[in-house]
């Protein structure tokens, strides 16, 4: 793309491209997820939202660059095959309820909306919830929940959850988030050191309380801080 301005055809075109690109990305990284191309409803949602409305004019020509993109308070707008990815972990249904940690500008939730009931999104950056909470009633979707606090204790009120999903790195799982999963609910979350080893593993509650966790492959997020 330009430096000018992009149209509305040139978006729809770029998005387009970044669907194949994660989806190739998808099959070649199949031994570490275990399948080669994303469940359908994941790809079809993924490829709904506009990510250029979640970033910057600035950054909107690179919007559907497979490629994490500054949001400002320094966070980022997740890696496009990573936010298909980790969506695709949680087997979201449409009676699904999600809870998101770390809201940033809005996309992971917005993708999530289109696949799940209800959506609840943490955020500990409080202008980047109310922009986020802004943005999304603007896009029109009203589905999605923002609240400004600490993620690491979740949203009891709304809890359990059938999936939840953390956009940060943290060192251990925080035990608030397992006590609101759903039995049979799925924990996407990267773990690991910030600017060091981190990995992207997924938990998923049996019905006897145990965990079962899958490490899935390496990943770089910023880290899971303390807020609200």
């Amino acid at each position: 793309m330009t430096h000018a301005r992009s149209t509305p055809e040139q978006f729809a075109k770029a998005r387009a491209a970044m669907v194949k690109t994660v989806a190739d990305e998808v099959l070649w990284t199949n031994r570490y997820l275990g399948k080669t191309a994303l469940d359908p409803r994941v790809a079809a949602a993924f490829a709904a939202v506009p990510r250029e409305q979640f970033v910057s004019a600035e950054l909107a020509e690179f919007a559907y660059e497979n490629r994490p993109l500054p949001i400002g308070q320094g966070q980022t707008i997740s890696q496009p095959y990573i936010v298909a990815v980790m969506t695709d972990l949680l087997h979201p249904e449409a009676r699904h309820r999600v809870l998101e940690v770390g809201t940033g500008c809005g996309y992971q939730a917005a993708v999530l909306a289109r696949l799940v009931a209800q959506v609840y999104t943490i955020e500990t950056v409080g202008e980047l919830a109310k922009d986020a909470a802004a943005r999304l009633k603007r896009m029109g979707i009203d589905n999605v929940a923002v609240r400004h606090g600490d993620g690491r204790m979740g949203w009891p009120q709304h809890a359990p959850y059938d999936g939840i999903i953390v956009t940060a790195a943290a060192r251990e799982v925080p035990p608030a988030l397992i006590q609101q999963l759903a039995v049979g609910g799925r924990l996407a979350i990267p773990l690991g050191e910030p600017g060091g080893d981190q990995e992207l593993v997924v938990i998923r509650k049996e019905a006897d309380g145990t965990l079962d966790r899958r490490s899935v492959l390496p990943v770089a997020f910023v880290p899971l801080v303390k807020g609200g």
